[in-house]
């Protein structure tokens, strides 16, 4: 008698003896421990997204400005409206950073990162001489000098927007929401690092940020060099089950550092504070292993949970969808305008969009006033007689949160079916309530840092947030360049903002309040910003209105994308059924 030829199913199909105990229960054996290349090659593609993280973390130096932005406007004689200026300067080089999307072009991603943290050294290295009164320059070459710098902040986000998409093609917004989330905490760590170092000398801020992201781009120059394989895991399900238990222990990671942030900075231990922050931030090196230590020692649980997940819902993205194209005519768009979510958008497809605009000002009304405020944080402290450190500490804390929630629609999209244009909308909400909170209170301490994590938890979501909504509505391989685009909002906002503020802060500088050194103005009160708290507030109600009207617009086509989404995912259950 012939023996049986058993086919493949036969091979998948296990035996009662074997997998299952005595009462029907599923059996699970223990895995052989992947050879150490394998693991090695797996972990790799990590420290890509850790040293994304260490850059960002330590390139967001435009945040700690206000701190000593007091001692600058000493030393140099001018008055608010000239510091203001200043401001400006480090803003508009976001002007110019699509320039690092067209050297990406040309040049390797190391060059890039290199040419960041040298614009970076000169540009506040020269700014510290000033300050420290060694070498002595006109207001024009300060001027440059806070432009140079201002530039290298966007290479430096552009470098690691690259690398999160390059590498991590399957979770883009998870990649991106965690990395840009770490560039809020620049100001709490120089903070932390100030007072641990030296936190009688207000110049020392310059030293750290012309110094520390040079040094960071050297111990991450391994990584971005290697440039490990996109997918090193065999089994795709295995791979995102992974992936997605490294994210969610880098995220409470992330948690852990802010809220290690924010508490330090009422501690006297600086600087043991500081290591425990070093320390958190390499922590995330060892999230990888611990995931591939449980999967190997702890089988019956993973297997379960791998079990049990695949019957659930299928998280698809953008590039799983690419031949379909959700495609939507919206509201009264005309023939011919047509949204296309994933499409590549050049510059001149680009303006010719509503929803550029639209986005456009939304982020103008928006995260760019939050920031403005932050640039401000000094004089206001200085008006009320507060700590600005602390205030900083404080929008730097909260901002590192709101850019971490900006991962929300990822994480909830199973209970909340809202777009992340949607997500963008409510992201603006705490900005008009905190301007008006600053207008009708006595700003006492209480008030003031309330309105301060308010404005700082907003911005931080919407600075986040916004490369995930570029990419998706713009296209995912244009952000580099796109995105660039979309932030020149903020050095003109920057420049008419604080215009603003800086005219009405001279303006309430009245001869019984006032200190003269040379041209600088220093204005003592609750009515040095007050009005201008009103016109923000009333200007982030016109920021909110706008980004409801980007919501309403795209919302059709996330609605289109969501129904592509269940039927290739029905579809390929009916293909597993039928084999």
């Amino acid at each position: 008698m012939r023996p049986r030829i058993r086919d493949a199913s036969d091979k998948l199909r296990p035996t009662r003896s074997s997998s299952f105990h005595h009462d029907g229960e599923p059996k699970f054996h223990r895995k052989h421990p992947p050879p150490l290349r394998t693991m090695f090659g797996r972990w790799r593609k990590w420290t890509v997204l850790v040293a994304a993280i260490w850059i960002q973390a330590s390139t967001g130096t435009n945040f700690d400005f206000s701190a000593y932005s007091s001692h600058l406007k000493s030393v140099l004689g001018i008055s608010q409206v000239r510091l203001n200026y200043l401001a400006v300067a480090s803003d508009l080089g976001k002007a110019f950073g699509w320039s690092s999307g067209i050297a990406l072009g040309y040049f390797p991603l190391s060059v890039v990162l290199f040419a960041a943290a040298a614009m970076g050294f000169v540009g506040y290295g020269v700014q510290w001489l000033v300050i420290t009164n060694i070498i002595t320059l006109p207001y024009s070459l300060v001027f440059l000098c806070c432009l140079l710098a201002g530039l290298s902040i966007c290479w430096f986000n552009t470098a690691c927007f690259i690398l999160c998409i390059r590498h991590f093609p399957t979770n883009r917004a998870l990649a991106l929401s965690l990395t840009v989330s770490f560039n809020g905490i620049s100001a709490a760590l120089y903070s932390l690092a100030f007072n641990a170092i030296n936190p009688s000398s207000s110049n020392l801020y310059l030293l750290l940020n012309s110094l520390v992201p040079l040094v960071v781009s050297l111990a991450s120059l391994y990584p971005v060099l290697v440039k490990p394989s996109l997918d090193t895991t065999p089994d795709s399900e295995s791979s995102r089950r992974h992936d997605s238990h490294v994210f969610a222990i880098m995220n409470v990671v992330a948690v852990v550092t802010s809220f290690h942030l924010l508490l330090s900075s009422s501690s006297a231990s600086a600087r043991l504070h500081l290591f425990g922050a070093i320390f958190l931030l390499v922590f995330p090196l060892c999230a990888p292993l611990l995931v591939y230590a449980r999967d190997y020692y702890f089988p019956d649980i993973t297997n379960q949970r791998l079990h049990n997940d695949s019957s659930g819902y299928v998280m698809l993205n953008i590039d799983e969808l690419k031949m379909q194209k959700a495609s939507v005519t919206t509201g009264t768009a005309k023939e011919g305008n047509v949204v296309r979510l994933g499409d590549e958008h050049s510059f001149g497809l680009l303006i010719s969009r509503l929803e550029f605009w639209l986005y456009y000002i939304a982020y103008f009304c928006g995260g760019t006033i939050g920031l403005v405020y932050s640039n401000n944080l000094g004089q206001i402290a200085q008006s009320l007689g507060q700590s600005s450190t602390t205030l900083v500490t404080i929008y730097s804390s909260f901002s590192f949160f709101g850019r971490l929630l900006s991962a929300a629609p990822d994480f909830m999209h199973k209970r909340f079916r809202l777009t992340r244009t949607g997500w963008f909308t409510i992201a603006l909400l705490p900005t008009p309530f905190a301007f008006f909170l600053l207008a009708i209170s006595s700003l006492q301490q209480t008030a003031l840092q309330t309105a301060t994590a308010l404005i700082g938890l907003s911005s931080g979501f919407i600075f986040a947030a916004a490369v995930s909504i570029t990419s998706e509505l713009f296209g995912p391989n244009s952000v580099g360049v796109n995105h660039n685009i979309l932030i020149t909002n903020i050095p003109v906002g920057s420049l008419l903002y604080g215009f603003i503020a800086a005219s009405i802060y001279e303006a309430n500088a009245n001869p019984e309040i006032r200190t003269f050194v040379s041209d600088s103005v220093v204005c003592i009160g609750r009515d040095c910003y007050h009005r201008t708290f009103v016109l923000w507030g009333f200007l982030s109600l016109l920021g909110l209105a706008w980004s409801l009207l980007l919501c309403l617009r795209t919302k059709p086509v996330y609605h289109r994308l969501e129904q592509d989404r269940v039927s290739v995912t029905t579809s390929s259950y009916k293909d597993i059924d039928s084999m």
